[in-house]
C-alpha cells in the first residue's frame, strides 16, 4: 500500500479534512421534480463519496434566473434548503465535510428555461455554446444585457444562497465564478462589453464578484467561503483568451487575499493552450505566488499527478471529477493502488439511480 500526501488531513477554516483528496463539482441533473429538490437519492449519491476530504456539490442555482440546465437543484426556496438537509446530514453521519457550489449560468441558458424570456448576461453577446433543455442540447441565444438593477438582485441572489446553504448545514459555499458561467462572462472582454462601472477596467470587470462577496458579509463567515476560477479557458463554453484575461484573474486572485476565504479552486486548461497567445498553460505554478491561502487544483489529474502537484507546492488540495463518478470509494483505491471503475458518459444526465449511485465499490 503506497503512501502519498494525499492521504494528509488539512486544516481548511475551522475544519479538519481527513484527506486532501476533494470531490469536485459535477452536474448530474437528478432533481427531475417539482421545485427541483435534492432527494434522498441525491443524498446517497454524496453520501457514498463521503471519504473524500471535502465534497463540493454541483452547482446549484440562486435564482431561477440563475438556470441553464434541467433537473439542476436549486438553493433559493425553502423546499430546495429543506431538501439539501438530507445531503448535509447522509455526508456528515460519515464523517465527511460538504460546500455547496452557488451557481448562475449567465448567458450559457436558453428561453425554453425562463419561460419564453432572454437570460441575463453582461452584454447581448450570444455565446455560440450548448444549453441542456427538455428537447437535449439546444443552440445558445443573445442574452439580455443586465441593468444595473439586475446585478443588484443577483448580488442579493447569491447572499440568499449563502443563508440557505447555511440554514442546510453545509460547511461552506464555493462561488462559481469560472467555465464561462455569468461571473466569467463579466470578467472575460469577449463577453463584457459594458462601459459602466461593471466593464472596461479589470476592476470593473470584476467588480461583481466582489460585491457579492461584501454582500456575504453577516450572513457568512469567509473561512467557510471558496471561489472558483478557471483564468485559461478557451474556445469553449463561449470564452476566449485576451490580451487583459491572466491579468484580470491575477488582480483578482490577489484580491481575495483581503478576505480569508475558504479557498481559491483553479482549474486547469479544459483545451490545449499551449500556442494560444495570452494563455497560462500551467495555471496552479503561475497563480501560486498570488495567493497567500489554500489553492485547490482541478482538470485531469491522477494519483499521481495529484501527489506531484502537492508534493511541489503548487497547490494544497486536488479536485477530482469524473473518477469520483464511477469510483464512490476513490479514496480507498487510491489508498490500495487499486484499479478505477470507467464512467458512463451515456448517464451523466439521466434522470434515475443508473450511473448515480449503482457504482460498485472495490470487493
Amino acid at each position: 500500500m503506497s503512501k502519498s500526501i494525499l492521504f494528509q488531513p488539512y486544516t481548511l477554516g475551522n475544519i479538519v479534512l481527513n484527506n486532501r483528496i476533494v470531490m469536485a463539482p459535477m452536474t448530474r441533473s437528478r432533481s427531475n421534480n417539482e421545485g427541483n429538490v435534492a432527494t434522498a437519492l441525491t443524498a446517497k449519491y454524496y453520501e457514498q463519496r463521503a471519504t473524500a476530504g471535502l465534497i463540493i456539490t454541483e452547482g446549484t442555482f440562486v435564482s431561477t434566473k440563475a438556470v441553464g440546465f434541467i433537473n439542476v437543484p436549486g438553493i433559493y426556496s425553502e423546499a430546495q434548503t429543506e431538501g439539501w438537509k438530507l445531503v448535509t446530514k447522509a455526508v456528515h453521519d460519515k464523517g465527511g465535510k460538504i460546500f455547496a457550489q452557488l451557481w448562475h449560468t449567465g448567458r450559457l441558458s436558453h428561453p425554453d428555461l425562463h419561460d419564453g424570456e432572454l437570460p441575463h448576461a453582461p452584454s447581448a453577446i450570444n455565446p455560440f455554446a450548448k444549453a441542456y433543455t427538455n428537447d437535449g442540447f439546444v443552440d445558445t441565444v443573445v442574452p439580455k444585457e443586465m441593468t444595473i438593477e439586475d446585478i443588484k438582485q443577483t448580488v442579493l441572489d447569491f447572499a440568499n444562497g449563502a443563508k440557505n446553504a447555511m440554514s442546510a448545514g453545509f460547511d461552506g459555499v464555493e462561488l462559481h465564478a469560472a467555465n464561462g458561467y455569468l461571473l466569467h462572462q463579466f470578467f472575460n472582454g469577449y463577453s463584457n462589453h459594458r462601459t459602466d462601472n461593471y466593464g472596461g477596467s479589470m476592476e470593473n470587470k470584476a467588480r461583481i464578484l466582489f460585491d457579492i462577496l461584501d454582500a456575504f458579509k453577516g450572513v457568512i463567515d469567509y473561512t467557510k467561503v471558496g471561489v472558483r476560477l478557471n483564468p485559461s479557458l478557451h474556445n469553449a463554453q463561449g470564452m476566449m483568451l485576451d490580451k487583459d484575461t491572466i491579468p484580470t484573474h491575477e488582480y483578482i486572485v490577489n484580491r481575495l487575499n483581503d478576505y480569508g476565504l475558504a479557498y481559491v479552486h483553479l482549474t486547469e486548461p479544459f483545451t490545449p493552450v499551449e500556442d494560444v497567445p495570452y494563455a497560462v498553460n500551467e495555471v496552479a505554478k503561475h497563480f501560486r505566488p498570488f495567493y497567500n491561502g489554500t489553492l485547490i487544483i482541478n482538470k485531469g489529474f491522477t494519483k499521481e499527478t495529484g501527489s506531484k502537484v502537492l508534493e511541489e507546492g503548487y497547490a494544497d488540495l486536488v479536485a477530482y471529477g469524473v473518477p469520483f463518478i464511477a469510483n464512490p470509494d476513490l479514496v480507498a483505491r487510491f489508498e490500495n493502488d487499486a484499479p478505477l471503475s470507467t464512467a458512463d458518459q451515456n448517464t451523466f444526465y439521466t434522470p434515475t439511480e443508473k450511473g448515480y449511485t449503482d457504482y460498485p465499490t472495490m470487493e
